[in-house]
């Protein structure tokens, strides 16, 4: 029998895709929101697919702040999306 692959629900498209596949986007416990490109860091977690869509998605419907239990300010989506630019061109 195979090993069992953890599955995650990107709050933008809503589609179940393998943890391996998405990023995590945290809430630390100081109340900061970041990216975490490792699924390691402490905190609460939300996640979405590799694709700045997702995200732009997950703005819209606000899937993030609803997961995260916060309201996320403007600049934060963009200090987000430009991280995920980033390691976009570093994959």
């Amino acid at each position: 029998m195979g090993k069992k692959i953890p599955l995650r629900q990107c709050v933008g498209c809503r589609e179940m895709k393998a943890k391996k596949e998405m990023i995590r986007v945290i809430k630390t416990p100081e109340e900061e929101v970041v990216l975490d490109a490792n699924g390691k860091k402490n905190g609460r977690g939300a996640y979405v697919c590799f694709s700045l869509p997702c995200l732009q998605k997950a703005r819209r419907s606000k899937g993030l702040e609803r997961s995260l239990k916060i309201t996320i300010p403007e600049e934060i989506y963009e200090r987000l999306e430009e991280e995920m630019r980033q390691l976009d061109s570093e994959r």
